[in-house]
């Protein structure tokens, strides 16, 4: 809403009024109704019109409704409902490529995926009412005042002086993530460019993503750490399953290139010192434990089992490496010898 202020919009927030924020500045209005129900958005919107709508919050279809004759242009924000990403089995070759591009197929059914299908019927409703919209497909969105801040499950590990962290396939996976000045920094390049941006589906997300491992990496560097990553394979990773990012093992990489193409979008901030912010917010202002924020995050922090199966599971590597070879220098493909007419060691 800064940035909107800046450029000279007269700005409301239309919200439930549970999330009250000091930084939020006095000019600003509030209009408190459920962006969930079309009863409460008509009550709160009765008798207004607005320049430009921003749709981050509440049933996006609700409000897309609610707004038609009630706003000039219409900007939301929504989730990557990639028919990969819900349901890798439903592509060849399996899941996502990378880069996802915004023309990859959505879930084209309930029975497939129920979040990602309705996923694209509000995409779809966005468009039919709204036909000059801009749709933005956020990652998870990363920093302060995250609701559900998955980076806690690591913050909170390293303070209570736990030494590993279980990864699936090592934290070698790619799920989206974006900054939240970064992608904020976007809704206002959609806001900047309305002739361009009329119309258009962009993804969004910081340019740099960083696997599990890098954020573990960065995570422990703030915060003075030593610790280590335990790489279990999926099949027996059900402990470890917290710290990926949504209900998919597949790494997941949007293609930016029309957001970057279209509107010039960079970001405004690096996603390793975003990370940092978010690890010095979390630790100022760290949830309950056992709390609202912990139990969103569904991790039991059971370091007991944990402890139990990290010793299983190196008792059975152990048993494992009696089947490994002896690592040899690999050999390069091109002929390398050593004297003109003569060949190599390997005969070429």
């Amino acid at each position: 809403m800064n940035g909107l202020l800046a450029r000279g919009y007269k700005v409301a927030i239309l919200h439930r009024g549970n999330h009250e924020l000091d930084e939020i500045p006095p000019e600003v209005e509030h209009i408190h109704v459920d962006p969930h129900f079309s009863e409460a958005l008509e009550e709160g919107l009765k008798g207004r019109e607005f320049d430009l709508c921003i749709a981050t919050y509440g049933r996006l279809r609700l409000v897309a409704e609610a707004m038609v004759g009630r706003t000039k242009r219409f900007i939301s924000v929504g989730g990557p409902g990639y028919g990969g990403i819900f349901r890798p089995q439903s592509k060849f070759p399996t899941g996502e490529l990378i880069p996802v591009e915004e023309a990859s197929q959505f879930i084209q059914s309930a029975d497939d995926n129920k979040f990602g299908y309705q996923m694209k019927l509000t995409e779809d409703r966005v468009f039919e009412l709204h036909s000059e919209a801009t749709h933005l497909r956020y990652p998870y969105t990363y920093g302060p005042h995250q609701i559900s801040p998955h980076e806690w499950l690591i913050v909170r590990r390293l303070r209570d002086e736990r030494r590993y962290i279980l990864a699936i396939d090592g934290g070698q996976t790619h799920h989206p993530r974006g900054y939240s000045e970064n992608v904020a920094h976007a809704v206002l390049l959609a806001v900047d460019n309305p002739t361009v941006a009329a119309g258009k589906i962009y993804n969004c997300g910081d340019e740099r993503q960083l696997t599990l491992a890098q954020v573990v990496e960065v995570i422990a560097d703030e915060m003075k750490a030593d610790v280590g990553i335990v790489g279990v394979p999926s099949g027996v990773g059900r402990l470890a399953r917290t710290m990926m990012l949504g209900d998919t093992l597949q790494s997941i990489v949007p293609d930016l290139y029309a957001i970057k193409s279209d509107l010039g979008y960079k970001d405004v901030v690096d996603p390793v010192e975003g990370l940092r912010r978010t690890v010095r917010w979390l630790l100022e202002n760290q949830p309950e434990p056992g709390g609202r924020v912990e139990k969103i995050l569904n991790d039991p922090f059971d370091y007991e089992a944990e402890d139990k199966f990290v010793e299983e599971y190196s008792r059975a590597l152990e048993s494992l490496s009696a089947y490994s070879w002896d690592d040899k220098p690999s050999i390069h493909p091109y002929a390398h010898p050593k004297k003109l007419g003569e060949k190599d060691r390997y005969g070429r």
